[in-house]
């Protein structure tokens, strides 16, 4: 594989376990075409062109320095200069491979952030009130990353010569999939009553139990051990980051009685206490690090060697 096909893998595996389904998607970026369409030519020379057939725009190739076959993968969370130089100092990683959007792609987190939408609506919240209160979320997360350095980690991939790529959304929709479907599929007389039982089959996943191990295991944000689940929506797992704390009572409304998610604000607890919503936290990295390993199990089953840094936990369900 090279590095365009890891990257067109990545794409058709989130795309394969996104919410809106393999139709919705393609009518996403069917809009996004129309969009592109409609443009006067001056605005066209500044489109930018992976809009048309990529979802998740903060998912990305940042530089192919050489574009060899990949043999050897160096995965983090976070990739910064310092893993950049980690890989340059190994001397034999072919790609560096980032969960978390850097450069252009943390410049569009906000533009995949309308997937919570059709999340939430998932679950029966009406897409109208899901969509008026992301809108001004989404603005805001679009104003605060646009003050970062984006290009830090790239520039420094370009200097030392690094292939450089990243995956966030699609693998954040790998984790939620995966979640959801342990959930879906558990005997009735095995599917939690309580909060503490839901807490008890994530504390069953390897990710989950070697985060316990660290102190980031999952625990219980809202609400306690005793309190019975109800429906639980797994709607804070993928869609770029936080959604607007004003949606809790919304989903409590929707008939949600608990939320699990990867973390969660100050506000946005508030406000789930005021909803009476469970809400678990099944940890950050540790989530992230099982999107990540769906994705890495395809790349080892293709022959690559997976070497782990920046909080990647690496177990492998390749078979």
């Amino acid at each position: 594989m090279k590095i365009q096909d890891i990257q067109n893998l990545s794409i058709k595996m989130g795309i394969a376990v996104d919410f809106r389904g393999q139709a919705g998607v393609a009518k996403f970026l069917e809009n996004k075409k129309k969009k592109f369409s409609s443009l006067p030519e001056d605005l066209k020379e500044e489109f930018d062109k992976e809009e048309l057939g990529n979802p998740y725009l903060d998912s990305r190739v940042y530089n192919i320095a050489d574009d060899k076959e990949i043999k050897k993968v160096l995965v983090g969370i976070d990739i910064g200069v310092a893993e950049i130089l980690m890989a340059k100092e190994l001397g034999d990683i072919d790609l560096v491979i980032s969960h978390h959007p850097i450069g252009k792609g943390l410049a569009q987190l906000a533009d995949v952030m309308s997937l919570q939408c059709d999340v939430l609506n998932f679950y029966g919240v009406p897409i109208n009130i899901a969509e008026g209160l992301m809108r001004e979320r989404i603005s805001e997360v679009a104003r605060g990353v646009n003050a970062s350095n984006h290009q830090r980690t790239v520039d420094s991939a370009k200097i030392l010569k690094v292939n450089l790529m990243n995956s966030h959304t699609p693998c954040d929709n790998l984790a939620a999939k995966f979640l959801k479907n342990i959930l879906d599929n558990l005997p009735e007389e095995k599917k939690p009553e309580t909060v503490g039982e839901l807490i008890n089959i994530l504390k069953s996943i390897p990710e989950y139990k070697e985060a316990i191990k660290i102190g980031v295991g999952p625990k219980i944000f809202v609400g306690s051990a005793e309190n019975r689940c109800g429906k639980i929506a797994l709607s804070e797992i993928t869609g770029g980051t936080e959604g607007s704390p004003k949606l809790y009572e919304k989903i409590a409304q929707a008939g949600i009685g608990t939320v699990v998610g990867m973390h969660i604000s100050e506000e946005h607890k508030k406000e789930a206490e005021s909803a009476h919503l469970n809400v678990v936290i099944a940890g950050h990295i540790s989530s992230d690090s099982l999107g990540v390993n769906l994705l890495m199990d395809e790349l080892e089953k293709n022959g690559i060697e997976i070497i782990s840094c920046s909080g990647f936990t690496r177990f492998s369900r390749a078979k």
